[in-house]
């Protein structure tokens, strides 16, 4: 039996978790979580033993010195609690770690066990992969659940995916089949400039969860520093013809599927975010584009209390693929890959640097990206 010592009764608890490595492309997934974590001031309650669930020559622990005495901090997953203010305040329990290196049906068990003590009423799973999208254009931000009915209530995807997958798809099957309804948010990050940080990403996901879950997030300098990102990116970008070429070809076929969104509607969902915002109000019916990001599923967030810089430019297509055998988070989503033949392609490539987050302070870790 999980013991929660110092843990208060929690209002409405969802869970919240992001994992780096196979499926954090440009680390917007775990940036993600570790904005609301310092947001919110997190509190840790609870670390897994690291031993139990990772390869110390893939996620490698470090040494640092605290007043001349060394010290070695271990890699592996923290869960903290956060108390969102105002009116009807509610709470989030965060879970920040690295993708496991072995032994994934425990940790699953391991994480549903704190979700049945704390009560959790739902999990939402943040992920972040590789796609054909233009780094100037919003975010494509995909919601997807293997619930149908919870699919049909909130405007969601199911997912059709079938192949390779991480650790966010095995968590979310792990929580359905416990009757815990669960979400995963996925953010497309442009596979020719994917190393991170990418702000732009990260503040897409953000917004996506602010509109699911129907609560007001801080974003703090992410606009301002999503903005210097784009401005970055198109400088890089300017430098080389054929990288200009490509992206102009990128946004042109974006453009052409996107037409029918812009509409009355889509533009509604937008003014209706610029009054929660210059407001102070929690979220409405609609979920609505990303002020710096992500394109969004549907309407229908979810009621509390109702539990039911630049990288690389590849000059080509052969070079993009070369290049992404090296990329950290070079994984797909189970479920948005159905849109994407080449997010298909990503799904069983690892990465090879990864895992140096902040959730482990292990600057010199790479990520795993075994498989159960």
């Amino acid at each position: 039996m999980i013991e929660l010592s110092g843990v208060p009764e929690l209002i409405d608890p969802v869970m919240v978790a992001a994992f780096e490595g196979w499926n954090d492309a440009g680390d917007a997934a775990s940036s993600a979580v570790a904005h609301l974590d310092r947001e919110w001031k997190g509190e840790v309650f609870a670390a897994l033993d690291a031993e139990d669930y990772y390869d110390f020559q893939v996620n490698r622990p470090t040494v640092w010195l605290d007043n001349g005495t060394r010290k070695i901090t271990w890699p592996t997953t923290r869960l903290s609690v956060v108390r969102v203010p105002g009116p009807s305040p509610r709470d989030l329990v965060l879970v920040r770690g690295i993708e496991p290196s072995m032994r994934w049906r425990s940790f699953c068990n391991e994480l549903l066990g704190f979700a049945h003590e704390l009560g959790v009423e739902m999990v939402v799973i943040l992920g972040a992969l590789l796609g054909d999208t233009p780094h100037t254009r919003p975010v494509p931000v995909t919601g997807v659940t293997s619930d149908p009915d919870l699919a049909r209530t909130l405007s969601l995807e199911e997912s059709r995916y079938e192949g390779p997958t991480g650790i966010v798809g095995i968590l979310q099957e792990a929580c359905t089949h416990a009757g815990i309804p669960t979400v995963s948010l996925w953010a497309a990050v442009p596979h020719y400039v994917s190393q991170p940080p990418n702000p732009k990403a990260t503040l897409a996901l953000l917004n996506r969860l602010e509109d699911l879950i129907d609560l007001r997030v801080p974003t703090g300098e992410l606009p301002e520093d999503a903005r210097a990102w784009q401005l970055g990116v198109d400088q890089l970008a300017a430098e080389d013809s054929e990288v200009a070429e490509y992206v102009q070809t990128l946004e042109e076929a974006r453009d052409t599927a996107e037409l029918p969104e812009a509409s009355g509607e889509a533009i509604a969902r937008e003014f209706e975010r610029y009054l929660r915002r210059r407001d102070g109000q929690p979220g409405g019916q609609g979920a609505s584009h990303a002020t710096e990001g992500g394109e969004l599923g549907g309407p229908g967030p979810f009621r509390r209390g109702t539990t039911g810089q630049g990288g690389p430019f590849p000059r080509d297509r052969e070079d993009k693929e070369d290049r992404e055998d090296g990329d950290r988070g070079d994984s797909g989503p189970e479920d948005a890959g159905d849109r994407d033949e080449d997010s298909r392609d990503q799904e069983g490539r690892g990465d090879g640097d990864s895992g140096s987050g902040s959730d482990s302070d292990t600057g010199d870790a790479a990520d795993g990206s075994g498989e159960d």
